[in-house]
């Protein structure tokens, strides 16, 4: 079905309103200081393990698993699973050999992305 542009009014196609934009500048601003205060708590984290200046890159692959670290640390979980079990011990071992200059920052990387 096609749709006559000219008499359908959507939301999506009106002005936006004073009041619509101050809602999105603090929604905007609620945001932003919530991303502030999530990538403290990371750089805190990466911090306690002495990985604070790792490449960018290799942060970002292994960014879901610090946040792990922190949760349990903050006593959000406690896991016994195997495999998170495993998957923590080729990060550490991943991030220690590349830190040691055993492995380049593209092997690390390789190996401890998360294929879906």
């Amino acid at each position: 079905m096609i749709m006559n542009t000219d008499t359908y009014n959507s939301p999506l196609n009106e002005p936006a309103t004073s009041t619509d934009i101050s809602i999105s500048d603090r929604m905007f601003q609620e945001m932003l200081a919530e991303a502030i205060r999530q990538e403290q708590e990371m750089n805190e984290v990466f911090n306690l393990l002495g990985w604070i200046h790792l490449p960018l890159e290799l942060k970002m692959t292994i960014h879901e698993d610090v946040k792990g670290y922190f949760n349990e640390l903050e006593g959000r979980y406690s896991t016994a699973c195997a495999y998170v079990q495993k998957r923590r011990e080729r990060v550490d071992y991943w991030v220690n050999s590349y830190l040691d200059g055993l492995c380049s920052l593209k092997e690390a990387v390789n190996a401890l992305k998360v294929g879906f």
